[in-house]
């Protein structure tokens, strides 16, 4: 045998087991998602066709549903607060976005930096806040009055509530939807005289219009599935989110719990196909001939949007303000005088500093897991199909069905997820039920409830590498790990750390994914907010949920500097 012949043969035999491990590794990433994403949601379906005694009895607990005039008084109740917020908040968020991208008012990065404010804290933050503001004790108690409304508990504290909660949700959407503007469209309306009322409603609206719809839809996803608002403000005003929790912790009712999740599944799922379906009919706003817009400097405007743009900066400063103030006033609203008790009483008399511990341990495993699990999958998706796999028929079925599962989670709520982790891993008969009320199992659960907006975010920054690097590994024989470490990896690396960051952040304030799956050993600091409210110790709550913004502002910091560390190390090739 000759030496060339010889060769060949070696290279095949490493070509060989260099597809098995990409088909073994993408194959790895379908049975983890299998497992803990659809598994779980198989089993809410089951139990809602199940009676007691685990028998099949089709729809008959739908209609018992049904006939159960209060729970379809939660499923109106969370329509019509969902409405009410997607309505106000839309055209709030339009308007600061359009402030944002079309003048030229000034401080756009404060202004830009203070809307991120809620997405630090717990959504249950803006539900104490305004119990502090406007509750039976609050400081504009008699302004609430005045206006005809009697209390702030029930519909009218969720829904402004969730108008803080999910404000900077829609700006994201809006900001990126209006920033995606040709400068030549205006300028030919400039030269035939439009005036600035009728380009805004043929130019700027027609354009956005796609941002729009995707920011209402995420809106009232995000309303109707929140738990932690309701929970802490909604009073006797039931939601579904409510009536879940209730169904399966107050009532072991876990049929009807599952019938009241699937409910709470199918505006989601709605949701995310109309999303999906707008997506495939949008259209480039941006050709390779687009000028960019820039705004043009006109005083009177700017002035107006500035004002505008710090009108809701002081709304959204208000809410967090009044929380740090109320975690320092020894007794509200007798003693103002500032204090630490309420701190020392959540870490130490309710126990909390544990599960602040907990939250920061599941908050890195998250980030770590979730980052290297999603950025895997995404990786071994888009890259490695047309090189080492070959298209092999066999797993182009597992392909598609990791595109399914990958979206999956984001039209799934985190009450369901977490229902359906009960009903899954405390089976007796399942081998993964030692997970169970441990911290590992609520890791996973987190890390599924986000994967879908880390995946797009992999996926998206993969999709602007060049397919030639995997070719020309592939034609000169080189595996695709080692392709994938020493070209891929390295110029991914400030994805990846967005990603971790993305991860910690929602891991720390999280609720109705884990909601469910926690032991007194393994409660969360968010958790812990909500026992504390429940107890009446509404002071140690707000203390709480400010320290759960100071956490991850300190980890936003931290991320800001290894982010730069990792451009000085991986990124030098950015520079000319």
């Amino acid at each position: 045998m000759s030496a060339v012949t010889l060769r060949t043969m070696v290279v095949r035999q490493q070509l060989h087991w260099s597809e098995r491990l990409a088909e073994m590794a993408l194959l790895l990433v379908a049975v983890a998602l299998l497992a803990f994403l659809a598994a779980p949601l198989g089993a809410v379906l089951q139990q809602a066709v199940e009676n007691a005694q685990g028998r099949f009895v089709g729809v008959a607990n739908f209609v018992a549903y049904a006939r159960t005039p209060a729970l379809l008084g939660s499923l109106w109740n969370s329509l019509w607060v969902s409405a009410l917020v997607t309505a106000v908040t839309l055209p709030t968020a339009f308007g600061f976005a359009y402030a944002l991208a079309r003048s030229r008012m000034r401080f756009k990065g404060l202004a830009r930096a203070i809307t991120l404010v809620p997405l630090l804290a717990p959504s249950l933050l803006a539900a104490i806040s305004l119990i502090y503001w406007f509750g039976n004790q609050g400081v504009l108690k008699t302004v609430l009055t005045e206006l005809g409304v009697e209390q702030i508990y029930g519909a009218p504290g969720i829904v402004l509530a969730e108008i803080f909660a999910t404000f900077p949700h829609a700006l994201m959407i809006l900001v990126t939807a209006l920033a995606a503007a040709d400068a030549r469209l205006y300028e030919a309306a400039d030269a035939l005289g439009t005036s600035a009322r009728r380009k805004f409603f043929t130019i700027t609206l027609p354009g956005a219009r796609y941002g729009l719809i995707s920011a209402a839809l995420v809106i009232f996803t995000l309303v109707i599935t929140d738990f932690g608002i309701p929970k802490v403000i909604g009073g006797s005003f039931n939601v579904l989110a409510t009536d879940v929790f209730k169904l399966v912790i107050g009532q072991q009712d876990f049929r009807r719990g599952a019938v009241v999740a699937l409910l709470l599944l199918a505006p989601a799922l709605l949701t995310f196909s109309v999303d999906h379906w707008v997506s495939r009919k949008q259209t480039a706003m941006l050709t390779a001939r687009a000028v960019p817009y820039v705004p043009k400097r006109a005083p009177r405007f700017d002035a107006l949007m500035s004002l505008y743009c710090a009108g809701v900066c002081v709304l959204i400063l208000a809410m967090l303000g009044m929380a740090v103030f109320a975690s320092f006033a020894s007794f509200w609203p007798y003693d103002l005088k500032p204090s630490l008790q309420h701190y020392v009483y959540g870490l130490v008399g309710a126990e909390v500093g544990a599960a602040f511990v907990n939250s920061l341990v599941m908050s890195g495993g998250t980030a770590l897991i979730g980052t290297l699990l999603v950025f895997s999958g995404a990786y071994l998706l888009e890259k490695v199909q047309g090189s080492q796999s070959g298209g092999i028929s066999p797993m182009r079925g597992v392909r598609s069905l990791l595109r399914l599962l990958s979206m999956l989670p984001m039209a799934v709520p985190g009450l369901v997820l977490g229902l359906g982790y009960i009903f899954f891993f405390n089976a007796p008969a399942n081998p993964l039920n030692g997970l169970y009320h441990t911290l590992t199992l609520m890791t996973v659960c987190t890390v599924v409830h986000f994967y879908t907006t880390g995946h797009i975010t992999a996926v998206t920054a993969l999709k602007s590498l060049d397919a030639e690097f995997e070719a020309v590994s592939a034609s000169l024989k080189v595996p695709f790990y080692k392709t994938f470490w020493r070209v891929t990896l390295p110029i991914c690396t400030p994805v990846l750390v967005d990603i971790a960051r993305f991860y910690f952040i929602n891991a720390m304030t999280t609720i109705s994914a884990v909601v469910f799956l926690y032991s007194p050993e393994t409660k969360l600091a968010a958790i812990a907010i909500l026992n504390l409210d429940e107890a009446g110790e509404i002071g140690a709550a707000a203390a709480m949920a400010v320290l759960i913004v100071a956490a991850n502002s300190v980890a936003i910091l931290l991320f800001m500097a290894l982010s730069r560390s990792v451009d000085r190390r991986t990124q030098a090739w950015k520079q000319p």
